[in-house]
Order: structure tokens, then C-alpha cells, then sequence
């Protein structure tokens, strides 16, 4: 079975055919599909490998599925006996994306 390297986000994600990840915010419409950067890609026996310098020649074309937001992180700012406590709250937004092909 095949697998690639993939860049989004200045983030890489080891992905195989048919699999679905959640990376940073693509900004495209839901159902549309794109060509992201590759790294590099092989098979398990190690005996295909195209790497990349510093992007592979094949590209991995990947459909958005939905675009949602994360779970709440909470940050909490405190010190201690002045009565100062602060908390914010922050949710990433996301992309939920399909691997079609290698």
C-alpha cells in the first residue's frame, strides 16, 4: 500500500489512499477538491520512492469535506494572593479532508 508525506499549514501528515484527516483551514468551499504539496511517497516495502527536493514530482489530491471549528482550548492566567485570574478561550478551524489519490 502506498503512502506520502504531506504539507499543509506548515504542518506535515504521514497519509495512505482513502483516509480522512482534520489539518488547519484550506479556506476552500466544502466538496471541492485540491492538489497539496508532497513530500514524499513510497510503498511499505520501501522499493518506490520518489522524494522529494523539496517537493515530490506527483502530487496527492485530497476533497474537503466540511470546514468546522476544534474543541474550546482554555487558557487560565493566575496569581496567587493579589486576586488576579484571568481565562480565554480559543477554537481552531479546521478543514476535514478525503485522500483520493497517491
Amino acid at each position: 500500500m502506498t503512502f506520502a508525506v504531506i504539507k499543509s499549514g506548515n504542518k506535515q501528515y504521514f497519509v495512505r489512499e482513502g483516509e480522512e484527516i482534520y489539518v488547519d483551514n484550506l479556506n476552500k468551499k466544502e466538496g471541492e477538491k485540491i492538489e497539496l504539496e508532497t513530500l514524499l511517497i513510497s510503498d511499505d516495502d520501501g522499493a518506490k520512492l520518489d522524494l522529494g527536493t523539496p517537493n515530490a514530482k506527483s502530487k496527492v489530491s485530497v476533497q474537503v469535506l466540511q470546514n468546522l471549528k476544534g474543541d474550546k482550548v482554555r487558557v487560565a492566567r493566575f496569581k496567587s494572593k493579589t486576586r488576579y485570574h484571568k481565562v480565554k478561550g480559543f477554537r481552531a478551524k479546521l478543514s476535514k479532508i478525503k485522500i483520493l489519490k497517491i
